[in-house]
């Protein structure tokens, strides 16, 4: 999308994120697992201190979409616990007026280029059943659905798919 900014979330950015992740959640409650009462319940220090980490880690990507200076969308890539050879995508979200806009592609592109530098094999994440555009922009980016659907964990009467894109042949 011209004019978006596709950027890594800062350590001094956990306002900014406090306020997109809690929007997301308000917008788009049924795309989560976890709820907005209890995001909104975690002490503003820990935000700061979760980007803190994660610029650190090695094994994490926070990512955010800004157009005109506005956090519009969302992305966090963060490598398997498991499977040092995956990345798994969490909170990604895009506000309603950017939708359909090239937003969801771009963070989804720069999420995808970061499992790529670091040589990971397989890409994976977990969808809203019922979120076909969002099926639909991982679809076209080369996912596939893995089996059958499966009750959201913490989401009571969702059901999700797991997808995974496949990057690299394994040596």
């Amino acid at each position: 999308m011209a004019g978006a900014l596709i950027r890594r979330l800062r350590p001094d950015d956990g306002p900014a994120y406090r306020s997109i992740r809690l929007r997301a959640l308000e917008d788009s409650p049924e795309a989560f697992g976890s709820s907005l009462a209890e995001e909104a319940a975690r002490p503003l220090d820990s935000w700061s201190a979760r980007l803190d980490k994660a610029a650190v880690s090695g094994i994490d990507c926070p990512l955010v979409a800004e157009l005109d200076g506005d956090a519009v969308g969302l992305v966090w890539a963060k490598v398997d616990a498991d499977d040092p050879d995956t990345v798994n995508l969490y909170q990604m979200w895009v506000a309603p007026q950017c939708r359909g806009r090239g937003v969801a592609a771009a963070l989804l592109d720069a999420a995808l280029a970061w499992a790529r530098e670091r040589g990971a094999h397989t890409v994976g994440l977990g969808v809203n059943c019922a979120n076909r555009a969002a099926v639909s922009l991982y679809e076209r980016a080369g996912f596939t659905v893995l089996g059958e659907a499966y009750p959201m964990a913490g989401a009571p009467g969702r059901m999700e798919y797991a997808m995974r894109l496949r990057l690299n042949a394994a040596p």
